[in-house]
Parts: structure tokens; sequence; C-alpha cells
């Protein structure tokens, strides 16, 4: 089998209640999901607090800790990973956000801090009109978080979706297109 089909296989068993299966699939997923993570982490700004090996580690937790999820695929896995994800690293910038504010520490005003709250500040932002755009057409927010937040090739969302790999090309245009307009309508 290929890796692909060895990751479905092995999701399905274990959610069959094979205990097995999850140490057979942890390195295969491991690998996968520091792909995952550090696509994404290679986005963020340097000095992140948040390092790719913590990422992957409160992902694949949150993950193992799917009670009620029923395993499918290897897409649908990766699916729900990217949305962890993209929680994950959203309630890491409002953290921050809170503990720049006077939460946790009293730091100068420096321009190296003035650029971090910047990005945590495009962070929350850009999952707010994620939020917005769910409530409009929650499949293309879907494909932002997938593509965005989870690296997921064209191909794999689709799959995810079950939708043509057509159709997820074509709402990804519309959907990046509307957060462009959403997140500069001020500029």
């Amino acid at each position: 089998m290929r890796p692909t089909q060895d990751v479905s296989a092995l999701l399905i068993a274990w959610n069959d209640g094979d205990k097995t299966a999850l140490d057979k699939l942890m390195p295969l997923v491991y690998v996968e999901l520091r792909k995952l993570a550090h696509r994404y982490m290679r986005r963020e700004r340097s000095g992140h607090l948040l390092q790719t090996t913590a990422l992957i580690s409160e992902a694949y937790l949150r993950l193992v800790d799917q009670k009620r999820a029923h395993w499918q695929n290897r897409a649908q896995f990766f699916g729900v990973a990217s949305q962890l994800v993209r929680r994950i690293l959203v309630d890491e910038a409002r953290k921050e956000k809170s503990a720049k504010r006077g939460g946790d520490l009293k730091r100068p005003l420096t321009e190296a801090v003035q650029k971090l709250e910047e990005r945590d500040k495009e962070l929350i932002a850009l999952d707010l009109a994620l939020c917005s755009l769910a409530e409009i057409d929650s499949r293309k927010s879907q494909i932002v978080e997938l593509r965005y937040f989870g690296g997921l090739s064209v191909e794999e969302t689709a799959e995810f979706l079950k939708i043509s790999p057509a159709t997820v090309m074509r709402d990804w245009s519309m959907a990046k297109a509307w957060l462009y307009r959403e997140l500069h309508h001020d500029a």
C-alpha cells in the first residue's frame, strides 16, 4: 500500500477500535503533521513564540483526543488537522495580543514589538474574515482553511470536500479575492 492508503486504512482500523492501529499510524501522521506545521510556520514572523514542534504536539494531542471523530480517510484527518492548526495559531495570537496590552509583561514599545503586534492583528483579522466568509459560503471558507492553514493540495482538498478539483480552484480564487477585498477595504 502507498502511504496515503496506509494512513486511511489505519485511521479506519483505529476508528473501529484497533488500539495497535494508533501505534502504527502515528509515525506516518507525525511526518505529515510536521510538514503541515513547517509550511505554515515558514509564513509566520521570525521570533514567533510557538515553534513548529509545539504546534505539532498541540495539534497531535487535540487530534488524538477527538472522541466523536469518525475517521474515514487521510484527507478528512488532515482537514480536521488544518482546522486545529488555525485554532491553535489564532488562540496564540490572541494570547500574545493580550499579553502585550499588559496581561503578562510590560514591554517597551519598540519597532520589533510593533511588527509582532501587526502580524498578530493580521492573523486575527484573517480569522474574523474567514468566519464572515463561512456565514456567506462555508465551502469557500473551508477551502481557504484547508489550503492555507492545512497546506492541502487542490486534489486533497477536493477529496476532503467531495468536490472536483476544478471547483476547488474556482472557489479558491473567488475566496482569495473576497478575503483580499475584506481585509483591505479600508486601505
